[in-house]
Parts: structure tokens; sequence; C-alpha cells
């Protein structure tokens, strides 16, 4: 898509946006339901293009982007006519007599640019939310996920008229072309390189913007903590979808008394969940492409590799890797790892472990296995993050009924459910005045008498 057909794309989304064919309640549902209904039609298609792009598993892709789309969509439906009620609110003496109240508004144009690692999951969810609150979209997926791209394109294009919702695909020249222009809100999910790059560019129109990045996200383990179950659901959260997740524990921060047990235990899970040769496991995946591959194939520092290491350059694939006697001056610290290598570093004391993970980015989620209740109310108050779990990893984005988004360099903003129709909307405050009566207190002539009521009503 070129500057021209990209303007006059936007010109018919608001053109039918001021229609207010996009506000009655009845027509976001009657398309979310059509939106629900082409999903399970397609869903097969979805699951064989998720194959082709990332190795997803049909269970995982189901699992991890298939079966929350449709989760947020039952969500949405459910609440829809609930959250586009307006709000009365109480008013204060001095506006007596008169009504007020809360109205939401949906912004107007939105786009939404997604990326490639959860393809489906980070177009659809948005659209879910930006559609329940009123808005027409434009979705802009990754390059790097062609065929989820164009199943994507398949499905929006059938339930939607262009002028309602679209499809832009591409790359770079494509974004720039979309970012130069004026929309109502932008929702971008990606690096925080790119990210910048939106904020920057949505700057020139004061376009206000939901960014979703990522980050170092660490998983502390204490030394009460469940040492198999945490390495259960670790390994789990770690290596889902080869470690590309923007949640994805970033590396394992553990008391150094119980680091030795530890690491036995996620090597035995390793293999319990992926066997003795993951790069032979049919339902393991690969990594996107070969620049992401040798990225992370350069950080793995076989003289501290305790566990896998193993990649196979033909398939993209890199085995569950396990480093120790990592420091946090090692290159692997140095950047988000976004792949299937998981370092261990070790504590002497909690604190220590809270003080050093304040002096870093705040990260996209921090995670905590222990027994000790202090210890986790002490960790979760103490550092600054964007959401995570006591004892899991990775699950809280997995509902709707609590909002997903970051802090500080991990993003702007939240979405899911409430939070996500939220997102999407503008709540305009209004008082309707009543003109059966008028007090004469606040106009000119400015008397002595007035300042006792005006003192009266304000105060």
């Amino acid at each position: 898509m070129n500057e021209l057909e990209s303007k006059k794309l936007i010109r018919q989304q608001r053109a039918f946006f001021y229609k207010g064919r996009t506000l009655p309640v009845k027509t976001r549902i009657h398309m979310l339901k059509r939106l629900r209904s082409c999903i399970l039609k397609y869903q097969e298609e979805i699951h064989s293009a998720l194959k082709l792009d990332l190795g997803k598993s049909s269970f995982e892709s189901y699992m991890c982007e298939t079966g929350l789309v449709l989760d947020e969509l039952r969500y949405m439906l459910g609440h829809i006519r609930e959250f586009s009620k307006e709000k009365a609110v109480p008013t204060p003496l001095s506006q007596f007599a008169s009504r007020s109240y809360v109205t939401p508004s949906p912004y107007g144009v939105v786009l939404i640019m997604s990326p490639w690692n959860y393809p489906f999951l980070l177009s659809l969810t948005p659209l879910v939310d930006a559609i329940a609150a009123g808005n027409t979209v434009i979705v802009k997926p990754s390059a790097y996920a062609p065929a989820t791209a164009e199943i994507v394109s398949r499905i929006i294009c059938e339930v939607f008229p262009p002028f309602y919702a679209a499809v832009v695909t591409g790359g770079r020249k494509e974004n720039t072309c979309l970012l130069n222009e004026h929309f109502d809100y932008i929702f971008f999910t990606g690096s925080q390189h790119v990210g910048k790059e939106v904020m920057a560019k949505a700057a020139r129109f004061l376009n206000p913007v939901t960014l979703e990045l990522g980050g170092k996200s660490p998983c502390i383990v204490e030394k009460t903590a469940n040492l198999k179950l945490a390495a259960k659901r670790i390994v789990f959260g770690k290596f889902l979808n080869c470690g590309q997740t923007c949640v994805a524990p970033d590396y394992i921060y553990c008391d150094r008394t119980i680091k030795d047990s530890l690491i036995s235990e996620i090597k035995k899970q390793i293999r319990k969940q992926f066997t003795e040769f993951p790069l032979s496991n049919p339902d393991y995946g690969k990594i996107i492409n070969q620049k992401h591959f040798h990225r992370i194939v350069s950080l793995i520092d076989p003289s501290k590799t305790v566990f896998g290491g193993e990649y196979d350059s033909d398939r993209l694939r890199i085995a569950p890797t396990l480093m120790d006697e990592v420091s946090f001056d090692d290159p692997i610290m140095q950047e988000e790892i976004f792949g299937p290598v998981l370092p261990v570093l070790t504590y002497d004391c909690l604190d220590e472990a809270i003080s050093r993970i304040n002096s870093m980015p705040h990260p996209l989620a921090l995670y905590i296995f222990t027994e000790n209740r202090k210890a986790a109310e002490k960790a979760t108050k103490s550092c600054s993050f964007g959401g995570g779990c006591i004892n899991d990893v990775v699950i809280h984005l997995a509902t709707s009924q609590m909002g997903f988004g970051g802090l500080g360099e991990s993003g702007m903003g939240s979405y899911h459910g409430k939070a996500g129709f939220d997102t999407f909307t503008h709540y305009k405050s209004i008082v309707n005045k009543k003109t059966w009566m008028d007090f004469p207190v606040r106009y000119q002539p400015y008397r002595k008498s007035s300042e006792k009521l005006l003192k009266l009503f304000l105060r």
C-alpha cells in the first residue's frame, strides 16, 4: 500500500465513523459474532499458518492464540452492553439543578500494529476490544509471519467492509506510510526500539498510543519454593513458543542455597516436557527467521551452558538451553533474550534481589516462586513491573478479567476485557443543566451576600 492508498482508506473509515454507523451496540455485537463465526470456520487454516510461520503445534496454537481470542470475544459479548452504558455521577450542590454523567465514546479510526511472535492473538484481541468500543480499525500485521498475516487478512475482509475494518500487509514501507498519517488512536505491540519510533511519529499529531513492549522479566525463586513445581512451570513458560514470548521468564534469579537443586529439577523437566531430543520434537516450534536465530545463538556461551545448547540452522531450531554462573555483566543479560535460552543468576538475600531488579529498566513481567507469603508480598510490592504471577509464569495475560500491559520501558497502557474497552474509549463528562432554575450567585456584579453563598457551596 502506498501513501495515496493509505490516505484514501483512512478517509473512508473516518467518513464511515462520523456517520455514526459504529455507534449502535447492536451493530458492534453483530460484527463481533460474525468475527467469532469466521474464526471458528477457519480454525484449521489459522493453525496451519501458525505452523508455517513459527512451527506451532495445533494444541499450542489453540491454547495460546485462537482459544484466547475466542475467550476475549466471549467475554466482550457478555459485557459490551454494560460497558457501553452512560453512568450517572453525583452532582455538587453548586451545580443545582442539573444531572451529571459520564458517557463512553469511541476514539474514531484506530491503527493496530501487531508483532510476529503471536501473530493471530495480538492482531485479533486488540481488534475485538476496538470494535467493541465502537471504532473503525486498520490492522497492520507483521511481515515476518506472512502465512498468519494472510489468514488474518482473509478473516477481516470476510467479516468487515474495508471502511469498517481493514488489513494492510507489507513491511517497513507500509509501516512508514501508515505512521505518517493521522489516526485517532495507535495500538502497537513489539520491540522497545520500534515502540520509540511509533511514539515519535504519533507525537506529530498528538495521537494517543498504547505500547505493549518487552524487557528482561525476572523469575525469582526464593529458598522456600517448591522446586519441583517451580521447575515444571518455569520450563513451560520459558520455552513456550521457543521463548519468543514477551512475558516469558527472561532469567532465573534464585537463592544461592537452592541453585543446584533447582537446576537439577529444570533439567529433568526439559527432558520430560520436550524429550531427550527436542530438536526432533514435532510439537517444539522454531525461531521466526535467520536474523533472530543467529542473534540468539550468539548469546549462548558454551563455557556456561549446563544443558542444551544444540541447534539446527536449517530448520531454525534451538534446543532448550540452560546457562549457569551467569553475571549481570554477561552479554546475555544486556538485552531481552526472546529465545529458548535461560540464564541462572543467584542472590544471597531477597532484599539484594529486589534492589538489583529495581536498578534495571522496568520489566513487563515479574515472577516469584515461594512458600513464604511475606516474601511474595515484599517482592510484588517493592518491585516495579507490568504484571506477573506468584508461583507460576505467563498465565496472568490469559484472562479477560484483568488488564495486561507494561510500565516505563516495557510499555504504557493496557488491554484485555474491560481494560481493553477502556483503552479504545474516551469517556465524556457531561453536565445537563436545567433551565427552570438559574442561581444568580456566579454572575457579576459580585456581592458580599453572593460570596457567602459561594463559600457555602464550595468548601
